[in-house]
């Protein structure tokens, strides 16, 4: 078509196995071998429309041009967001499906996160002393409480490495094939199983939950016909608030690594100045691995840089990249907390959980919780724990979605030190 004369064209016949080897570089390194923005290639048999940076990523979250269902692949559904959940919402649906999640990010309710986050790792690392631990394995596990307690989701002590485990295997196995795919599949069923009981006891009035809890609001939420969500969608959106906590647990991993090879900014964060703490972890955000891509499809039918947008194409927006976008951040592959000196960050150059608006848009409602719960955790390690990082293997792969430093951090505690 001539429309595409101009736009560069992957030479690849299909580039789904070039994707899997490349990870998270490869919308980043294709760009810039065509020095271009955006690229034209073919995925899994379809044409997919990749682009990179902040103007690709100003269009990118324009609902006008753009809409969410239908987006995700089939295997993220059955691993990580699930089915008919806000992700795969436009419009006014996903308008008032967001506003349910954010009245749950309140300030008195992030208030009460940061507590019991601060309580659990107080709690948990007390049978730590003297002993070596795997830090994401611990973290992933204090994640599932808190997130469970803070959701007013029962979660009983035997229950905690399963319940923590399957969150994580969901996680572990969205961009994947094989057994991991697998067991994020089967871990996705049985935590929505587990969650539906959940929901129906609520609304049974079997279980008493806090009417500020994210179980009752999602619970009792009712859609703009006036009917309550089906218990399915309901647990999709309740694991909606669990399982991104649980996936903290990455950042607060690549937090305490960025710790031990900086050992100045551990000596800031021991400071306690929340200015500090807070530019520290959005540059843990910013720098690490987390999110690779997202993707959308085109609502109707545009021309944007001698690309023709066509109704139905797939679009995939470069997060690793544009995070890492020298146009946007100098030095971008050198950790510089103070580069976050100004609070205010342009929504679509730091786009580590997406971008656009949070209340009203598709990116992440849980960032101000993401924020405070690796702050809170990153003080425990920085000021209330003392221990030694032993010889191993730190490296992380970006050809792995999602990633984590090869040892997933182990750590030999000393002593704890509570107020």
């Amino acid at each position: 078509m001539s429309s595409y004369s101009k736009v560069p064209m992957d030479k690849m016949l299909d580039s789904s196995i070039c994707l899997l080897l490349d990870g998270y570089q490869f919308i980043q390194k294709r760009c810039r071998k065509y020095q271009s923005d955006l690229f034209i290639t073919r995925i899994m048999g379809q044409k997919v429309i990749c682009m990179s940076g902040e103007e690709a990523g100003k269009i990118f979250y324009d609902e006008k041009r753009f809409q969410r269902k239908g987006a995700a692949p089939k295997r993220v559904q059955k691993t990580l967001v699930g089915q008919n959940g806000v992700q795969g919402l436009d419009g006014n649906a996903h308008k008032q499906r967001k506003q349910m999640f954010m009245s749950i990010m309140t300030p008195q309710n992030l208030k009460v996160l940061v507590n019991y986050t601060r309580e659990q790792w107080s709690y948990n690392s007390i049978r730590w002393v003297g002993k070596e631990i795997i830090l994401f394995d611990e973290a992933q596990r204090i994640m599932c409480q808190v997130a469970c307690r803070w959701a007013g989701v029962p979660l009983k002590y035997i229950e905690i490495n399963q319940r923590a485990s399957d969150l994580g295997k969901m996680i572990d196995g969205f961009a994947t094939v094989g057994t991991r795919y697998h067991q994020g599949k089967c871990a996705r069923k049985r935590t929505e199983s587990w969650i539906r009981g959940i929901i129906e006891d609520i609304r049974l009035r079997r279980l008493k939950v806090d009417e500020n809890s994210a179980a009752y609001k999602i619970a009792w939420h009712k859609e703009s016909n006036g009917k309550y969500l089906t218990t399915q969608i309901a647990a999709v959106e309740l694991i909606n608030i669990i399982r991104p906590i649980v996936a903290i647990a990455t950042y607060v991993t690549f937090g305490a690594l960025a710790l031990y090879k900086h050992p100045e900014c551990r000596i800031l964060f021991q400071l306690r100045d929340d200015n500090y703490n807070q530019m520290f972890a959005q540059e843990v955000r910013r720098f690490y691995p987390f999110a690779p891509f997202v993707g959308t499809r085109v609502k109707r039918d545009f021309l944007w840089r001698n690309c023709y947008f066509k109704k139905g194409d797939l679009v995939m927006f470069d997060i690793y990249g544009t995070d890492h976008d020298s146009r946007i951040y100098l030095k971008p592959y050198e950790f510089i907390p103070e580069r976050f000196a100004n609070k205010e960050t342009n929504p679509f150059q730091f786009v580590p959980q997406g971008g656009g608006d949070s209340n009203m848009g598709h990116r992440c409602a849980g960032e101000l919780v993401t924020l405070e719960v690796m702050k809170a955790s990153l003080d425990f390690l920085s000021n209330h724990m003392d221990y030694k990082v032993p010889r191993q293997d730190l490296r992380y792969s970006l050809n792995r979605m999602p990633t984590l430093p090869k040892s997933r951090l182990r750590i030999h505690v000393l002593n704890r030190v509570v107020d």
